[in-house]
């Protein structure tokens, strides 16, 4: 194992761009959660949160009379909460990657799942800048590049045989669409509830 000097462009272009070549650079690195946290989620998943917070509180949404914004505070918790909400996400998936590889005839290995897992969130978080501009959210449809890089980095983190690889990957995007939609009910359940009172 290799002791890790994150190049956080370097990383985010060559797992866009080059994924076969780099997963294999990433299998051997040895690193611990709290730096995939600090060095790399923590500062993508800004992206999204921001930019979703800029486009419905500061820009808007043109609807017919007007232009829509979110009030300020609820924007902003909005932002935050969501941004918080990724750790869970990117945390939860990791261990869903695990449990399911040897279903898969992959190994366990949870820090290479923790890997596979952030690093593939890589395309979600950059496609989240369309969120600034609410007439190109559309565009976050890039973020579906997300399931490539899953099943191409099965295979090499978590030893799954590559033709088991794709129905592997879809199960994980089907738990992950579960588990974002439990996430997003809990968060607009949270938020009605000072409405409420």
């Amino acid at each position: 194992m290799v002791r890790v000097k994150l190049n956080i462009l370097q990383r985010i272009r060559n797992i866009l761009f080059t994924p076969r070549t780099e997963w294999p650079v990433i299998e051997r690195e040895f690193t611990e959660p709290a730096f995939l946290f600090v060095r790399y989620v923590a500062i993508l998943a800004a992206i999204p949160a921001l930019a979703g917070f800029i486009g419905t509180s500061l820009v808007g949404v043109k609807v017919s009379i007007g232009t829509f914004r979110e009030p300020l505070a609820i924007g902003l918790s909005n932002a935050v909460i969501s941004y918080l909400l990724t750790f869970v996400i990117v945390y939860v998936m990791a261990l869903v990657i695990d449990m399911l590889a040897p279903i898969f005839g992959g190994q366990r290995n949870f820090m290479n799942a923790l890997k596979l897992s952030v690093y593939a969130h890589t395309p979600v978080w950059l496609a989240g800048i369309f969120l600034v501009v609410p007439g190109l959210r559309f565009l976050t449809i890039l973020s579906l590049y997300s399931g490539y890089l899953l099943w191409t980095g099965l295979p090499v983190l978590m030893d799954a045989p590559r033709r088991r690889a794709p129905v592997y990957t879809v199960t994980i995007l089907v738990i992950a669409f579960v588990v974002i939609v439990l996430l997003a009910l809990i968060k607009d359940f949270v938020f009605s509830l000072p409405r409420a009172l």
